[in-house]
């Protein structure tokens, strides 16, 4: 089967966006009918993401088969609706993991094992194994694989990558290979002026490492590219003018597709890669992509329009970069536009909740108070560690005492288990043995099977079900899931509610609608008396899509909004 390659990589700095141009290109290929698979390159040396903190690196994005993989991974299935596996993750950590693990097992027959050709031919023989992986129902190999290189061309780190990826552009022919190279143009000076010397450098470094691109998506923060500043990059860069493209800063990651289309993208990779020779495309896939591109127009369309505004405060521990959260935020921004709400979210740091805060920096305790109690709904996310726990236990006991919106993942779960212990049910110590392993009431407790000497890849990971407990039909996130009787959502944990103490917290009010498929580790708490309160064990913000929103933040936002009784009577 012909399979098409379509490289990403990036030049001048990191966090320049590649991942969402990754995206985009690989959905406006979906929307052509054709069938689409991504690989994101990350040339650090761990095996995966899972021990990185959230604050170096962003979030963890966790798939079906409890990989922990780059947060780019979460863009990819959200765009293009598929289901990735930890292959689809490459580090330098697994490639050269691989080729030590062979060597060991005398695969090499005692030739000196080097870069070139063993490391690189490992990256090429990786890729190319994962390009044939089904990403959806049909069972079907994908048509083309989006690649994003990681990092910034020139980096000692990705210099293997590179030099793979020279040489795979031979292995699989030039019409099955092209290159997007992303690169920033900077506005200087009081007078704007836009400086080319950046992408001329980058493209000049990717040049010389043996790699031309076809493509180079020039990020601006103006409405396009200066007069003459395209024609410039073109004749520096050796590539015509139609193939600088203008990548703006826009109101919405949602609109990038839309802009790469209109400057001839997709026309120019269906010529560059020969797809329709090459590449028989049924009527069916056609049509649906069709669709799919209809709905992301009208989705898109839709967000310029809204006016009313949803306010949801975010309360966690590492608000100081936001991408720690960003399958979060995603999952909100899908619900409110699935509701025609404008979303807007306050950053709470917990800890400046907490009474310390109120002693050492009284503004930052009071501007954190003020943002909670003005909020329409809360939510308190997944996380670990001790900071800034007592500062989410208030933020929980504020949305359960005044009828507040409540929605908890993971950590945040525990959070209104402990704080519901320790104010209605009369349990002052009340704690997580996480947080306190001499708590005398241990309401959060270490799940026995895991591993305390392993950090990567030792917790409970990965999809698994979640049943609804009898007489629960009407319950509120069931009823949003639609009746369901079990659900398979992704999980990240190493603790859990402690299954005696489940009584006692039963028989004063807070109900837990939904457990395992054993009936003993707690998966879903609601609070019977309250609007909405809310805490999952698991982390449904990483299985949202634009088109198809989580139902936990979906009741979230329509709580928040006052609409969330009229939707369920819809039901």
């Amino acid at each position: 089967m012909v399979k098409k390659y379509v490289v990403v990589s990036g030049g001048v700095i990191s966090g320049i966006g590649k991942g969402i141009i990754a995206s985009s290109t690989g959905l406006l290929l979906k929307t052509m009918g054709l069938k689409v698979t991504s690989i994101k390159i990350d040339p650090y040396l761990n095996i995966d993401a899972g021990t990185l903190s959230p604050l170096d690196h962003g979030e963890v994005f966790v798939l079906n088969d409890g990989g922990e993989v780059d947060l780019d991974l979460g863009n990819y299935e959200r765009y293009l609706d598929v289901t990735l596996t930890r292959a689809n993750n490459i580090t330098t950590g697994k490639i050269y993991r691989d080729v030590i693990e062979r060597e060991r097992r005398g695969d090499y027959l005692g030739k000196t094992v080097q870069v070139v050709p063993h490391i690189t031919d490992a990256i090429q023989d990786w890729i190319e194994r994962v390009a044939t992986i089904p990403v959806d129902d049909s069972g079907e190999e994908p048509d083309v694989c989006v690649i994003e290189l990681g990092g910034t061309v020139g980096d000692i780190e990705s210099a293997p990558f590179v030099e793979a990826l020279r040489q795979f552009q031979f292995r699989v022919g030039h019409d099955n290979f092209a290159l997007i190279h992303v690169s920033l143009v900077p506005t200087i000076g009081s007078v704007g002026e836009q400086k080319t010397k950046p992408t001329q450098a980058s493209i000049r470094d990717l040049r010389g490492l043996g790699l031309s691109p076809d493509l180079i998506a020039c990020r601006c923060e103006k409405t396009g590219l200066d007069e003459g500043i395209r024609d410039k990059i073109s004749m520096f860069c050796h590539v015509p003018p139609s193939q600088v493209l203008a990548v703006r800063d826009c109101n919405s990651v949602y609109h990038v597709p839309e802009l790469l289309r209109e400057q001839g993208l997709i026309d120019y990779l269906w010529k560059r890669l020969n797809i329709e020779p090459t590449i028989n495309i049924s009527a069916g896939l056609k049509q649906k992509g069709q669709e799919m591109w209809k709905k992301w127009n009208q989705l898109t369309s839709a967000h310029e329009r809204l006016l009313d505004t949803v306010t949801i405060a975010l309360v966690g521990k590492y608000t100081n970069l936001q991408d720690s959260y960003a399958s979060v935020v995603k999952a909100l921004e899908h619900a409110s536009l699935n509701c025609h709400k404008k979303l807007v979210i306050r950053w709470i740091e917990a800890s400046d909740l907490e009474p310390e805060t109120r002693t050492s920096n009284p503004v930052k305790y009071h501007e954190a108070w003020t943002d909670l109690c003005s909020a329409q709904g809360i939510l308190v996310p997944g996380g670990f560690g001790g900071r800034g726990v007592e500062g989410k236990i208030a933020a929980a006991k504020w949305a359960r005492e005044q009828k507040v919106p409540y929605l908890g993942i993971c950590l945040g779960l525990q959070i209104a288990v402990i704080e519901f212990a320790r104010n209605v049910c009369g349990m002052p110590d009340a704690d997580s043995a996480e947080l306190n392993e001499n708590t005398t009431e241990p309401v959060v407790v270490f799940m026995p099977e895991i591993s305390k000497t392993h950090l990567g890849g030792t917790m409970r990971l990965g999809i698994r079900p979640t049943v609804f407990q009898a007489n629960t039909e009407q319950s509120k996130i069931r009823r949003l899931y639609g009746g369901a009787e079990s659900v398979e959502e992704r999980h990240r944990h190493r603790y859990e509610i402690n299954p005696e103490k489940i009584g006692a917290f039963e028989a004063k009010g807070l109900r837990f609608v939904g457990k395992d498929e054993t009936g003993q580790r707690m998966e879903i708490v609601e609070h019977a008396d309250h609007p909405f309160f809310l805490g999952v064990q698991y982390h449904p913000e990483y299985l949202t899509r634009p088109l198809k929103p989580s139902p936990p933040f979906m009741g979230l936002i329509l709580a928040a909004s006052g609409d969330l009784d009229a939707h369920l009577n819809k039901l």
